[in-house]
């Protein structure tokens, strides 16, 4: 995706109060860091931010008084129950510089009828150009039967990307679906009362 603007606050307020009040007012504590520099610490737009994050790997450009500085997010830490963002710390990064980063396998496509697909590991590890990280990688499964399995290695990378999981790392197999002697009993025990629920019927009418 594009270059996500935010414009940010030098912040110099820290600890739990602080970071609550800058949450009432729609902003979010975050550390900039990276390339050499000291942390600096700012505030960005509470909505923006949040709307960023859901794209992975999203590369944003800080504008702070007046400078523009390229980052990605490293870390963000949430609030477990309600799913609020309570801090970001984002890496400083530069045009033309490759970064390492967790990209989210996506499937597409159908397997063989009567097979489903299991993943064996839902995110790659690359290194891509910090301005052109992808956001997922599709694997398609189209026709594949079952026992087969997608390796890291097959999985066709964008361009500019290198692999940093195991080649040989499982990524999706795809397999029967099974049915457990559990589920035939109780499929069983269901298509019996049925009957004796039809025949009970029967009688009645009759």
């Amino acid at each position: 995706m594009s270059e996500v603007k935010l414009v940010a606050t030098a912040r110099s307020e820290f600890g739990k109060g602080a970071a609550r009040r800058l949450r009432r007012a729609n902003q979010i504590p975050a550390v900039l860091y990276g390339h050499g520099t000291d942390p600096l610490h700012v505030t960005l737009p509470g909505h923006e931010t949040m709307l960023a994050l859901k794209h992975a790997n999203a590369l944003f450009a800080i504008e702070l008084d007046g400078e523009k500085t390229l980052a990605i997010a490293k870390d963000v830490q949430r609030e477990p129950v309600r799913n609020i963002i309570e801090h970001v710390d984002l890496l400083i990064v530069k045009k033309g510089e490759k970064v390492s980063v967790e990209v989210h396998v996506v499937v597409v496509g159908e397997p063989v009828p009567g097979t489903i697909h299991v993943f064996d590991l839902q995110t790659l590890a690359l290194e891509a150009e910090a301005t052109n990280l992808p956001e997922e990688i599709e694997v398609d499964v189209t026709g594949v039967p079952a026992g087969q399995i997608i390796f890291a290695r097959d999985v066709k990378l964008p361009e500019g990307a290198v692999l940093v999981t195991d080649p040989d790392a499982a990524i999706i197999s795809v397999t029967s679906p099974h049915v457990s002697a559990a589920d035939i009993a109780n499929d069983a025990a269901v298509a019996e009362m049925s009957a004796a629920q039809s025949a009970e019927s029967a009688a009645e009418k009759a």
